[in-house]
């Protein structure tokens, strides 16, 4: 199928200089360009046009990148179902792409499409102009064909913004390549992800790792119990957030208004009821739930994420990096379900609690095995992009 965007940039590209000039960016549109369609794949946005450039907007423009037009997605960015992300850049339309990553969408689709994804360290990335859903468990990801192309869109959107009070009071990263020692570079695995894979994949998995310990890699299991945890962490306080930020929506300012409505109570209830899909209705009850039913279930889920939290980081003074499957073999969104969400992010959803970055590169073709992901401690993108771009070049026969 030829891609089209759901929204083609009606100027032509201007012949401006920066460390993007030339780069042809799609977007999502949850991710606010001036005069441009902002709906997120919802009809609880129906007809608003953003009124400003979102902070990344505004960066890879004054960085000289082109933005050729935003892509369909799912509702508010929750899952991939019906959503285009990573087709653009698949099919050569676009040299990368921006979408919110909140439950592993980014590298989801990067991988179902053969191509890199990733997901920055939480804070990194301003969310200034993103309409959000989760927003401590989202992220700004970029997919591309080329992990330059990422590090250097990047390395243009990262860093402080004075209008975003939720980013930590830190320098821009220095995003450079760095050396790699695969002699004094430990690479872990978790034996309970691991082991939720089929056998098939399992063994295709396992044949990716020996690759890794061809090359000089130093290779060590760890042990997660609580590996478990993060869907149930995620879909609790996930649920908790996505129905409080949810609340915004009444028809008053945005989308669109129901008709027959006799007071503004019945006009609330009407409007919200019409402007959201099954699939994201399901996601704010059950976050209302725990919100106003079962409070103490989503105070122990914020404990338990904490837990989870040092429990990496203890696994990371250990390990350099960690390595993971990326996509759940028996997982799908045929039906509208949230345990179909679940299952099918169950690999990636763990770097959204935590906050840590994640690179999912491509198998080499005919591996079988659709994705593999890097993820490193918190702040460490240009460690995690480094070795991605040691480990494809090693398979494609560079140095």
């Amino acid at each position: 199928m030829e891609f089209d965007y759901f929204f083609r940039n009606p100027d032509l590209p201007a012949i401006d200089d920066g460390p993007l000039k030339g780069l042809n960016i799609a977007i999502q549109p949850n991710i606010a360009v001036k005069g441009w369609p902002s709906d997120a794949g919802s009809r609880a946005l129906s007809g608003y046009t953003a009124l400003e450039d979102s902070t990344v907007i505004k960066r890879v423009k004054d960085a000289g990148a082109y933005i050729g037009g935003s892509t369909r997605m799912s509702e508010f960015g929750f899952g991939l179902n019906e959503s285009h992300a990573g087709e653009a850049v698949k099919q050569g339309v676009a040299d990368a792409e921006l979408l919110l990553d909140m439950t592993g969408e980014a590298r989801v689709a990067a991988a179902e499409r053969g191509v890199p994804g990733y997901k920055p360290s939480y804070g990194l990335i301003s969310r200034l102009g993103l309409t959000n859903l989760i927003p401590s468990m989202e992220s700004c990801g970029v997919t591309s064909k080329n992990i330059q192309n990422i590090r250097n869109i990047l390395a243009v959107i990262a860093g402080q913004d004075g209008l975003d009070f939720s980013m930590p009071d830190t320098d821009r990263p220095d995003f450079r390549k760095r050396e790699i020692l695969p002699a004094k570079t430990t690479i872990g695995l978790i034996t309970e992800a691991v082991n939720m894979l089929p056998e098939k994949e399992r063994g295709l998995f396992q044949a990716s790792i020996n690759s890794l310990k061809d090359s000089g890699f130093i290779i060590r299991e760890f042990s997660l119990p609580d590996f478990h945890l993060f869907s149930l962490v995620h879909s609790i306080a996930g649920s908790v957030e996505a129905s409080s930020c949810a609340g915004r929506y009444d028809s008053v300012r945005y989308g669109e208004r129901a008709p027959g409505a006799k007071n503004w109570n019945e006009m609330y209830i009407k409007s919200r009821g019409a402007a959201f899909g099954s699939l994201l209705k399901c996601f704010l009850i059950q976050g209302a739930y725990f919100q106003f039913e079962q409070y103490r279930s989503f105070e122990d889920a914020c404990r338990i994420r904490a837990r989870l939290l040092k429990e990496m980081d203890n696994i990371y003074s250990h390990a350099d990096f960690l390595v993971f499957p990326a996509l759940n073999p028996t997982g799908t969104e045929e039906t509208e379900g949230l345990s179909s969400i679940y299952k099918r992010f169950s690999f990636t959803l763990f770097a959204n609690v935590t906050g840590q970055p994640v690179l999912c590169l491509p198998v080499a073709s005919g591996a079988g095995l659709p994705g593999v992901q890097l993820a490193g401690p918190r702040n460490s993108d240009a460690g995690v992009l480094t070795l991605g771009e040691y480990i494809l070049n090693r398979r494609d026969g560079g140095k």
